[in-house]
């Protein structure tokens, strides 16, 4: 007697899911407050090393041992003496840009140089040790960090000046060299905070005191605005009748 039953198929084979994608894996990861707060004290001790020992001078054991954490640790969150460096001027670069985007988006220029010297005297104040590591690269000739200044700083400075341009083609300020114009705002601003000590020496106080910035952003906004000023044409002279 023949079995009427037939053998049973084999089972279908399950399709093996496929593994999620690093890069999704890393966009659903979202840094953590805590990571974000240990990366800013990091940064904050690095800027001030820069600053005082510059990029050679500067160890990553020190900043470490300065926020009491080991240089293993540290390496956890920067892979290397390079890249953290790179991201303090980053940070430093950032702030400082924020305030010529607002220069160029700007109608009114008194107004508008104001708030910029105002803005980077606050920056010299609050945050000297920022200008400082940026000022030691530069005077080292930029070699760590050149690339970043042109790409980021170089067309900020060109939409400024096409807006003293504007300004100028208005009548409603003279026509200088702009460009020129703001290096030398850049360096009087900024040499708040890199001679900050030697100021305050000089006017017998152991730091510059607020109301110093108020002096220096007056007497600065004075000469920028003075030295802007449109020429005036002079009336002719009345013409003797026929």
């Amino acid at each position: 007697m023949t079995d009427a039953r037939q053998p049973l198929s084999p089972p279908a084979r399950r399709r093996p899911e496929a593994p999620l994608a690093p890069a999704a894996e890393t966009a659903a990861k979202a840094p953590t407050a805590s990571r974000l707060l240990k990366e800013q004290g990091i940064l904050t001790e690095a800027e001030n090393h820069f600053a005082q020992f510059g990029f050679e001078g500067a160890s990553l054991e020190n900043i470490a041992a300065a926020i009491g954490i080991s240089r293993h640790n540290l390496l956890y969150y920067f892979p290397n003496k390079e890249a953290l460096y790179q991201r303090v001027l980053d940070d430093v670069l950032t702030q400082w840009l924020e305030g010529m985007e607002d220069l160029s988006h700007s109608d009114d220029p008194q107004q508008a140089l104001r708030r910029y010297i105002r803005a980077k005297l606050r920056y010299s104040r609050e945050r000297p040790n920022g200008a400082k590591v940026f000022t030691k690269e530069v005077i080292a000739g930029a070699p760590r960090y050149g690339k970043a200044i042109a790409a980021r700083v170089g067309p900020l400075l060109k939409a400024e000046v096409r807006t003293f341009e504007r300004w100028a083609r208005e009548g409603r300020i003279a026509r200088v060299n702009f460009t020129h114009l703001m290096f030398i705002i850049w360096s009087v601003t900024q040499a708040y905070a890199e001679q900050e000590a030697q100021f305050a020496l000089l006017l017998g106080k152991p730091a510059l005191t607020e109301r110093d910035y108020g002096k220096a952003e007056e007497l600065i906004c004075r000469m920028v605005i003075k030295a802007l000023e449109p020429d005036t044409v002079p009336e002719s002279p009345p013409q003797a009748p026929l």
